[in-house]
């Protein structure tokens, strides 16, 4: 049944796509342009105007694909630098990894609201806004979001409009990017939209080079005045080189082997095929009523291999490497229902949002680690070189790697998932919001270990709860107080592994009680600031095998952002943050700087010219829980920006990265996998409008 639906609705899909009829309306549509301004979510629910971020209890940042523009903005890591509360994690090379609040994750990205748990790394072509929420966040997403989520908001079609953009840039490693943005009315009431996109990538570390292929028609069609239909496709192809860093001794990484890359071209490669199809139907029953309903169906190849330091000796220079090759296949079927309602019970304003979410994942996985013709195990031990030599070992014995003589695992998992919530935004005056919610979800998981010819289950009821108050002593200023909760199941964010012992255990919970204020200074200009507690419960079993629950990470923290125009001419964007961690042992966490530090400023000198200057600083952060000895050292980053508007149709742009060539780390996987900032490096790029 779940196959059937996913055909019937990508045949859906692909004819409108290919053929939008015209449909007739009373009157056109009216776009409300919100963009960077309030949240997808709030914008798709709205009954009248979208609730704008001074009302939201919670610390959140958004960035605007003019911010990518003048940025030079490539990748989700570009955004998190400058996102207070959120650090880059390394992601082993292939995907996306971000810590939200001392949480990491590879798992907690949202496109248009839909979950996009796949692990790769997301291109930014096709992109309006990035959204990037801090906090527990299950009531809108559901399970996962334990510490924060970044969505996706992809661009639309729009009817009554033609317009279209084109961006083409180069840098000086020899990476070239394209993007094309074009949007047509086909109809009285119909749009077409068109997104592609194709970057050849390149950087500073040796052998590193790469392809990314991106397609996304969209279609708009007006079915009637009251109901919208809005569906896509996207198509994505990438390929890239796969760099796991370099490694440690003397507790930080070693920079005299800044430049050498531990592994070969023909076997650190990790590649990714996606066809996503999306829709959304959304009807305005009344001015107090609306309902959406949205269908998401996606599949997935990802393969990734690689060889990595697994071990290091200093005196004799001597690098151990270990390695894998993890193919994944996954097909995603996403269908939610959303109802708005908006009554009057006594002086008090209900904003009832009540609704359901159905996921079917089907996931298949494999893992071979390598195989060293010579110790007939995992790893093996090589001198340092530059390129590194594998043919020979360090005893200077010839060998040779494959990664299809052991099998570690292999693994089909099925999840289903069915959630309902309910909120309820109450503004019981003009100065006074009180907002109350909560999701249960029923995550049930099957997987067949296919290696050892086992099948284990489990289902679980979760509730989160969300809270919040806002006070308003003034239109500009509020001030909250949040709570909310949010839960990891026991098969973990990629439903790979799930043994008689996990399988017996209740999920992770995660809580967090925020309290905060938002001031829009100007209307342009606007201050958020905040501070968090979190805390994870673990189930787990005592001594006596009683099912018994112990106090995992806990980490607690300041956020400050101050974000918009100064004046005409100055722009600023500021990001502060301040966290301290603990493990359940007591210990110090990984992966969470004592402070980060970011500003970007542009000035714009005349009509014609502007230019920018950005400044990023990273506090010193464990590699590792519970070893404070082995760190990733503190640095200060500095970018610079100028654009030149050649005509009201032609910009050029010049972004600088590292102008000042600092060596730096930026993020470390493991003890011995610490990535290597990139250098000083520019890049040119137009933007054509017509």
């Amino acid at each position: 049944m779940v196959q059937f639906i996913r055909t019937f609705f990508k045949a859906i899909v692909v004819s409108s796509l290919a053929f939008t009829a015209s449909l007739y309306a009373d009157e056109a549509v009216v776009e409300i342009i919100v963009k960077g301004k309030v949240l997808y979510s709030d914008q798709v629910k709205a009954l009248k105007t979208p609730t704008a971020i001074i009302d939201v209890p919670q610390s959140l940042s958004i960035v605007t694909d003019e911010d990518i523009r003048k940025q030079g903005i490539r990748e989700f890591g570009d955004i998190v630098r400058y996102t207070p509360g959120v650090n880059t994690s390394q992601g082993e090379g292939h995907r996306d990894s971000v810590v939200f609040r001392g949480v990491r994750s590879t798992a907690d990205f949202y496109q248009d609201g839909a979950r996009d748990d796949v692990q790769y790394y997301r291109s930014l072509y096709n992109v309006d806004q990035v959204e990037v929420l801090r906090g527990p966040n299950a009531l809108l997403f559901g399970r996962g979001g334990t510490g924060g989520i970044i969505n996706r908001v992809t661009k639309k079609a729009q009817i009554d409009e033609q317009f279209g953009t084109f961006d083409i840039g180069a840098d000086d490693f020899g990476a070239f990017d394209f993007a094309a943005d074009y949007n047509t009315s086909t109809g009285d009431n119909t749009a077409l939209r068109l997104n592609v996109h194709s970057d050849s990538l390149e950087n500073h570390r040796d052998m590193y080079d790469g392809d990314r292929v991106g397609f996304n028609p969209t279609v708009k069609i007006q079915m009637s005045e009251a109901t919208t239909l809005d569906l896509s496709y996207e198509y994505a192809d990438h390929e890239r080189f796969i760099d796991r860093g370099i490694p440690t001794a003397n507790g930080k990484p070693v920079e005299a082997l800044k430049d050498v890359v531990f592994g070969t071209s023909d076997i650190n490669l990790t590649t990714l095929e996606a066809d996503i199809f999306r829709g959304t139907l959304t009807t305005d029953y009344s001015d107090t009523s609306k309902g959406i309903f949205s269908v998401t169906s996606s599949e997935f190849e990802k393969l990734y291999q690689n060889l990595y330091a697994s071990g290091y000796d200093l005196d004799t220079n001597v690098v151990t490497l270990d390695g894998y090759r993890d193919p994944t296949e996954r097909e995603n079927l996403i269908i939610s229902a959303n109802l708005v309602n908006e009554i009057q019970i006594g002086g008090a304003t209900h904003t009832l949002l009540i609704g359901a979410e159905m996921v079917d994942t089907d996931n298949k996985n494999e893992r071979f680690d390598t195989y060293w013709s010579t110790t007939e195990k995992d790893k093996e031990s090589f001198n340092v070189s530059r390129p590194l030599n594998i043919a020979t070992n360090s005893a200077g014995v010839a060998t040779g790697v494959d990664f299809t003589t052991k099998l570690n695992s292999r693994t089909a998992s099925e999840i289903e998932v069915t959630s309902i919530y309910i909120q309820d935004q109450i503004d019981l005056s003009d100065n006074l919001i009180v907002l109350l919610g909560g999701r249960l979800d029923q995550f049930d998981i099957t997987v067949d270990d296919i290696k050892a010819g086992t099948s284990l289950s489990r289902e679980d009821d979760e509730f989160s709860p969300r809270a919040g108050i806002i006070f308003k002593p003034q239109d500009n200023v509020s001030l909250y107080l949040s709570y909310s909760e949010s839960f990891l199941p026991r098969a973990g964010e990629q439903y790979k592994k799930l043994t008689a012992s996990s399988a017996a255990l209740d999920p992770d919970v995660y809580e967090s009680s925020e309290v905060g204020v938002n001031w829009d200074i100007t209307p342009d200009l606007s201050l958020r600031a905040s501070y968090f507690d979190s805390e994870q419960t673990i189930a787990t079993r005592d001594e006596s095998g009683e099912g018994a629950e112990i106090v995992g990470l806990q980490v607690d923290g300041i956020e400050l952002e101050i974000k918009g125009q100064v004046s005409d001419q100055l722009f600023v964007s500021f990001g502060y943050s301040d966290m301290d961690g603990e493990t359940s042992t007591g210990g110090e966490p990984r992966e969470i700087p004592k402070n980060t530090m970011s500003l970007w400023t542009t000035y714009q000198v005349n009509d014609k010219f502007g230019y920018g200057l950005g400044v990023t600083r990273q506090g010193e952060s464990n590699i590792s829980n519970n070893k404070p000895g082995l760190v990733l050292p503190d640095y200060t980053r500095v970018d610079f920006a100028a654009y030149y508007d050649v005509s009201m149709d032609l910009t050029v742009r010049l972004n600088i990265e590292n102008i000042t060539d600092e060596v730096y780390f930026p993020h470390s996987h493991s003890t011995h996998q610490a990535s290597v900032g990139e250098e000083v490096n520019a890049r040119l790029s137009i933007t054509r409008r017509f």
